[in-house]
């Protein structure tokens, strides 16, 4: 369980921000001066060198976004220009992508963090850039809701890349497409015309993962304990039922594989963020305001009470909650995470997916009058963020082009590197972990500063 730091404030990690940054630059530098297009997105790094994995283009945002971030938080405009440069050139085939769904990481990382620079007046607004990336926008969620299965029980979800029977855990964080592109007036045109409301098959969608994806110690199976996530709920295409729980990339489809609970971790919350600017006349078509958000908020902190529990003390959690070799290391919940021990890799890039989540979702409930679970949520956050901030995870070696070290990608398949003379993977960087340790910063960093608070809808 982690061990939550209630007197730890954002302004105590100002320093450690700040020596990160550097870092930060130096390795987006280092990855824009050895990529080139024909390498493919960089993916993980193998001996900190960031690589190439070929199921997916799915990172390529991450690259992009992550030099926009840097700009962000630092003015530097170097980074600026390779974000945007890169963006323009590289990300319109995802814009019109019709077999992921990624768009809302691939297309708000990189045209949604430029449009929201314009809109914040952090860089110049140029009317022909700014219609650009909305026209981006705008396709972008539409193209992701176009990947629409119904379910029996008169809802439906956003599809993956597996086909029309299944749905990912991770998509509830592509939803921030959707909510983009209707807050630009956009919708989605179907047969006959018919003008296909995005918020509605926003809120659809999140109705399904958190009916289907998110435990609630309910009995659904034997092995239901609240907050337990699945990565994949697979349906039948007969006739719309939920058949079984499945997993891709974790142990099984019985156990949490935790980047999966991640996404669900920060995803809810930052949507309750997005429906609090949405006027209530709006929401009424979906059950109104206080059905939509008690759905979205149950699911989320489901979650991340399962997170805070499921986690050694740190914060930083093992690759699966039910990977076999958990069971050989005693109380590994009562001790820091080992992420250079024998028997299970841990996933920074959970931790930094969820250490956002947490604090979005104790600030919501603090706005909300509900100060002490929201404090919980806030605190833990910034616990888990500090360990990441610091040795063993932040990678201070020069020519490792990782930022956040003890990443890992897909353990069932054996993709991620073991060092020489280990047992599982260690000392890696993804380059999903490392553009969330980025976006955690900017977002605590923003906060000690007390500048506009960070959204993916912002400002």
């Amino acid at each position: 369980m982690i061990n939550i730091d209630n007197t730890l404030q954002p302004a105590d990690l100002a320093d450690s921000l700040e020596r990160m940054w550097q870092l930060s630059g130096e390795k987006v530098l280092s990855i824009d001066r050895s990529w080139t297009d024909q390498t493919g997105a960089p993916v993980f790094t193998v001996e900190g060198k960031y690589q190439a994995q070929g199921w997916t283009e799915w990172t390529q945002d991450f690259q992009f976004g992550w030099a926009i971030l840097q700009f962000d938080a630092t003015g530097d405009e170097q980074y600026l220009q390779i974000g945007r440069n890169h963006t323009i050139d590289r990300m319109a085939p995802h814009v019109t992508h019709v077999g992921v769904h990624d768009h809302g990481f691939n297309n708000v990382s990189t045209y949604g963090n430029l449009h929201r620079l314009m809109r914040e007046g952090r860089i110049p607004d140029d009317r022909r850039e700014r219609e650009l990336y909305e026209l981006a926008l705008k396709a972008s969620g539409a193209v992701q809701a176009a990947r629409w299965s119904t379910t029996a029980d008169g809802h439906g979800y956003i599809y993956s890349f597996n086909g029309p029977h299944s749905l990912f855990c991770d998509t509830i964080r592509s939803l921030r497409a959707l909510a983009v592109s209707h807050r630009l007036g956009h919708c989605l045109m179907g047969e006959n015309d018919e003008a296909i409301s995005l918020l509605d098959r926003l809120i659809q969608h999140a109705r399904s993962t958190a009916k289907y994806s998110v435990y609630y110690g309910e009995g659904r199976d034997i092995y239901d304990t609240v907050g337990r996530v699945v990565h994949e709920s697979v349906f039948n295409r007969n006739d719309g039922r939920f058949r079984c729980p499945s997993s891709q990339q974790g142990y099984s489809p019985f156990t949490t594989w935790t980047r999966g609970l991640s996404w669900i971790m920060v995803g809810y919350p930052e949507e309750l963020e997005y429906l609090a600017t949405l006027d209530d006349a709006e929401l009424e078509p979906f059950g109104g305001r206080a059905d939509v958000e008690q759905m979205m908020l149950r699911a989320a902190q489901a979650a991340c009470d399962f997170y805070i529990n499921q986690t050694p003390t740190d914060g930083v959690p093992y690759w699966d909650t039910g990977a076999p070799g958990l069971a050989k290391m005693g109380d590994y919940l009562d001790r820091p995470a080992e992420p250079l021990g024998e028997h299970e890799p841990v996933d920074s890039s959970a931790a930094a997916i969820a250490a956002q989540g947490l604090m979005r979702l104790g600030r919501y409930l603090q706005q909300r009058g509900e100060d002490q679970a929201g404090s919980r949520y806030w605190q833990a956050g910034l616990t888990v963020l500090r360990t990441l901030l610091a040795e063993p995870y932040l990678s201070r070696e020069e020519n490792h082009q990782g930022l956040l070290l003890h990443a890992v990608y897909h353990r069932p398949r054996g993709w991620d590197h073991v060092p020489a003379g280990a047992n599982i993977p260690s000392g890696e960087s993804c380059m999903w972990g490392d553009y969330h340790l980025v976006e955690a910063a900017l977002y605590v960093r923003r906060i000690i500063r007390n500048e506009p608070y960070y959204t993916f809808f912002g400002p």
